[in-house]
C-alpha cells in the first residue's frame, strides 16, 4: 500500500532511529534521518518526505517549533513520537500541525498501523518550499526573500503575511483570511493591521521595480500578481 513512500525521522536518539529504520524498511518505506530540528527541516527540503516521524525533545529546537516551521510550506502528515505523555503536550502538538501522536515506548505493529492511516492523507505531489513569482523568490523553509536577485529582510509578521500571499499567488486573498492567518481569529476585524503591513511589504519588495507586486482589490483583499 505504501508505494515506496519516503519517511523522514527526526529524533536525536540513534537507537530509536535504528529501531524505526529496521521496522520501516522491510515494508518498502524509504527512510531519511535527522538528529536535530535544524537538520530535520533541511532534510525535509532535501528528501521531500511523504510522512514525518517527529520527536518533541530535540537538542536544538523544540519539536513544536519544528512543526510550526514545517507547516509553513509542507502538508506532509506528521506523527509525533515522544516520551511526553501529558494531555497538554498532545493537544499542543496537534494544534500546531501534528496529525497523530504516539508515546514512547511504542509497539511496532501500532506504529505501522498509524502510518497506514496517515498515508491515506498524504498529498498527491511533493510540495516545493521555494515559490517564484515574477521577480519575487520566496524560500518558505529558509525564511529567505529575494526580489530581482536582491535579498530583502522582513520582520516575522511581514514574512507571515507574504507567505500567505505567495501560497495563493494570482488569487484574491480576503482581508478576513489574511488577518486570521497572520494574527489569529481574534484579529479578523482589525483591518488597520493589514493596511500598515501591506504598506511595509510594498516598500520593501517593490523598490526599484517597474511594476507592482501586490494589488489592492478594493473592499475585498489583496492579490500577489502573477506575470502573464
Amino acid at each position: 500500500m505504501n508505494k515506496n513512500l519516503t519517511i523522514l525521522i527526526i529524533d536525536d536518539e540513534p537507537p530509536i532511529r535504528r529501531l524505526l529504520r529496521a521496522a520501516l524498511e522491510p515494508h518498502a518505506y524509504r527512510v531519511c534521518e535527522a538528529e536535530n530540528g535544524q537538520l530535520g527541516l533541511q532534510e525535509a527540503v532535501a528528501c521531500r518526505p511523504d510522512l514525518v516521524i517527529l520527536d518533541l525533545g530535540l537538542p536544538d529546537l523544540d519539536g513544536v517549533e519544528v512543526l510550526k516551521r514545517l507547516r509553513e510550506w509542507s502538508q506532509a502528515p506528521v506523527l509525533v513520537l515522544s516520551v511526553r505523555d501529558r494531555e497538554s503536550d498532545k493537544v499542543t502538538a496537534l494544534d500546531n500541525g501534528a496529525d497523530d501522536y504516539l508515546t514512547k515506548p511504542f509497539g511496532t505493529a501500532e506504529l505501522l498501523a498509524r502510518l497506514r492511516v496517515l498515508q491515506r492523507r498524504t498529498p498527491g505531489a511533493a510540495e516545493d518550499p521555494v515559490h517564484v513569482v515574477g521577480p519575487l523568490r520566496v524560500d518558505l523553509s529558509a525564511h529567505a526573500v529575494h526580489v530581482a536577485g536582491r535579498e530583502v529582510s522582513l520582520t516575522a509578521t511581514e514574512f507571515a503575511l507574504l507567505r500567505v500571499l505567495v501560497q495563493h499567488a494570482g488569487r484574491v486573498v480576503t482581508h478576513k483570511f489574511l488577518l486570521r492567518s497572520v494574527w489569529g481569529p481574534q484579529a479578523e476585524s482589525q483591518s488597520q493591521y493589514l493596511r500598515v503591513y501591506i504598506t511595509h511589504l510594498r516598500k520593501k519588495l517593490e523598490t526599484d521595480l517597474p511594476q507592482k507586486l501586490i494589488r489592492t482589490e478594493a473592499g475585498i483583499g489583496y492579490r500577489l500578481l502573477v506575470p502573464d
